[in-house]
Parts: C-alpha cells; structure tokens; sequence
C-alpha cells in the first residue's frame, strides 16, 4: 500500500514538474515567418517550399513554429527579398537571380547562362567555396542563404513561334529572368521578369510572345500549352535551377548551434527531394504535353546556341566589371564549373551518352 501511494505521488510529482516546466519550454519556441515567391499549392515549386516550411517544425518537435505565406498572401513574390531583409519576416524561399537587379552576383546562387548543372552547383555550394561567396555576398544585404531546392535542367521555353536562327529571335517579347534574361537582350529580345502567378495571362494576351518557366512537370500544370505551340527543349540559361532558403541574418544569429544544424539539415533534404522529384515526373509530363495536348518539342540549332554563348561572354564580363565581389564570385564560379564539367564529361556524360545509344534512349 505504502509502496503504491508512493508510485501515485511521484506520478503527481513528475505531472507537477513538467506543468511548471511548461512555460519555459513554450518560452524556447520561435516563430519563424516564411514568404515565398511561389502560388500555394503549385505542384514542383509551391508544394516543395511548403513541404520545407512543414519539416523545419517537424524535425524540431515544435521547438521551429514555421508560418508559411505563398505569393501575394504577405507580401508579392517579388516582395520576399526586402520583407525578410527588413527583418518583418524571417525567411523567404525563391529564386536569388531575381535580384539581380540588386547586385547581379545573386544570379550565381540560382543558375546562369552556361553554368553548372544541379550536381555540379551542389557540389560548388557544398564542397567548394560556394557557400562562403554567398555569405559574403548576403552580408551586405543582411541575409543568410542555403540552398533548399532545385529544379534541374530547364527547358529553353515556350515561343508562338519557330526559333531557327539568332535572327528569329530579334523583337520577340519574352518572359525570362536573371542573367539568360541579359543574354536574351544582347540578341535582340524584348525581355521582362514577372512572377509566376502572371505568366499565363500575359502570354495569352499576347503581352509577351515567349516565356521560359521550369520544365514539363511544372509547366504542365501552368497550361502554357493553351497559349504557345513550341516547346524548346534544354536552356541555355538555367542548367541546374538552385533555390534558395533566404533568412534575415540578425534572426540566424541568434539561433543556437543545434536549430542552425536543423535548418540547414532540413535545406539539404529538400534540396535533394525537390531535384529528384523533377526527375521522376519531367518525362511523365512531357509525354502528356505530346500526346494530350499536341506540343511541338524542339531543340534550339548549333548557330542559335553559338549566338547565345558570344551573348554570354559579354554578360559575364559586363558581370564580373560590376564590383569586385561580383569578379570574385564569377571568378570562382567559373573555374570550378571547368574543373567540375571536365569530369562531368569524361565520365558521367560519356556513360549517359554510350548508354543511351546502346539501349536506344
């Protein structure tokens, strides 16, 4: 009897303890407001940030309350940068070479034109001195970044009409970001950047008269099919397609070590989620934009692609005399993406290639 009545009152007792520990431990829990540039719910970019914002809180058993706000529910998608900056929010998730405007060195920490593929930029963030250059270059805006996504290899876009040689391109109005977009100028293109909310409207319109967005997972459920008949296959402009998890620099610094490493922990996981799932589903949607709706596919000419790689010499030197830190990076970015794609092509493209053509891919 003794014994049980001791039982019940150290149950009490520990009930007693943890109520009063309660509040202290509700007092360690932060709020983290997340503002991205994508819509709710859009499959590919929108569900990956939201599935990002979800995890922080999971993995941190409620310690990281995230509040996730989707283009236009806070602020605009091209609002993020200067919301979280400003310190009114947290963290963003979206694509940095939408502030090239900014500095035109953020474009390095989404993709630019001839640039690394998705394996290759990892590597250059992860391994090399990809991280520290964007530190360095997020310092003077106030921000801390890490990579939280990507989209792989983009498709070169939509267009009303055949692009068969640099000249087709000269007038056209399109829809195409960061550093491809300054690429696109230098042949001609009338270029402006919109977020994705408004591409279709603008482009059946006839606003703009092309549009690049991601690839056929993602561009399949943006119905671009209804408003241009050519798909391009293989951009220039955006070989790996980085995201980007922005926070306010006063707000990561004075996060313990342990809430650092689960950030960062939880960035990496969607950074690989995000690029694998593009994988499994890209040759899935490119099948239904061919046979359900009648998309021609096409590849850009080798005098098209030349075109574009004379365009972007003259932007990475316009990009590099911008400031010293934006010749440090490009410096940099370029030397790895050689050292990197000689491997690449010696080994893992010469494989991909032989093994295609063995078994008829």
């Amino acid at each position: 009897m003794e014994r049980r009545q001791f039982l019940k009152g150290a149950a009490l007792g520990g009930v007693a303890a943890s109520g009063l520990a309660a509040p202290a431990i509700a007092q360690e829990r932060k709020e983290i407001i997340i503002v991205s540039t994508w819509g709710r719910d859009f499959p590919g970019l929108g569900t990956s940030a939201q599935r990002l914002s979800e995890r922080i809180t999971e993995l941190s058993e409620g310690r990281l309350v995230t509040q996730y706000f989707a283009a236009g529910e806070r602020v605009g998608a091209f609002d993020v940068f200067d919301e979280v900056a400003s310190g009114n929010a947290q963290a963003y998730i979206g694509a940095d070479y939408y502030w090239v405007g900014k500095h035109p060195a953020w474009a390095y920490f989404t993709s630019v034109p001839f640039g690394m593929t998705n394996t290759e930029w990892n590597a250059w963030i992860k391994f090399k001195n990809g991280q520290a250059l964007w530190d360095e270059l997020g310092n003077e805006f106030g921000l801390k970044c890490l990579p939280c996504g990507a989209t792989g290899t983009q498709a070169g876009g939509w267009f009303n009409k055949l692009i068969e040689t640099p000249d087709d391109l000269r007038g056209l109005k399109m829809r195409i970001p960061g550093l491809g977009g300054s690429v696109m100028s230098k042949l001609g293109v009338s270029t402006v950047s919109l977020p994705g909310g408004q591409i279709y409207e603008n482009l059946v319109s006839g606003a703009i008269e092309a549009t690049e967005w991601v690839g056929p997972y993602n561009d399949y459920f943006m119905k671009l099919y209804e408003a241009a008949k050519y798909y391009y296959t293989g951009g220039m402009h955006e070989p790996g397609g980085g995201l980007s998890f922005g926070m306010n620099a006063g707000f990561w610094g004075g996060l313990t070590d342990w809430e650092k490493a689960l950030i960062t922990a939880a960035c990496y996981e969607e950074l690989a989620n995000q690029a694998e799932e593009a994988i499994a589903n890209n040759g899935v949607y490119l099948n239904r934009l061919v046979n359900e709706h009648g998309v021609q596919v096409e590849s850009f000419s080798d005098e098209v692609w030349d075109a574009f790689g004379e365009a972007s010499a003259e932007v990475f030197e316009e990009t590099a005399d911008h400031s010293p830190l934006a010749k440090k990076i490009n410096d940099d970015f370029q030397a790895a993406l050689r050292e990197e794609g000689r491997f690449m092509k010696n080994f893992e493209i010469a494989f991909t290639n032989q093994r295609n053509r063995v078994l008829g891919i």
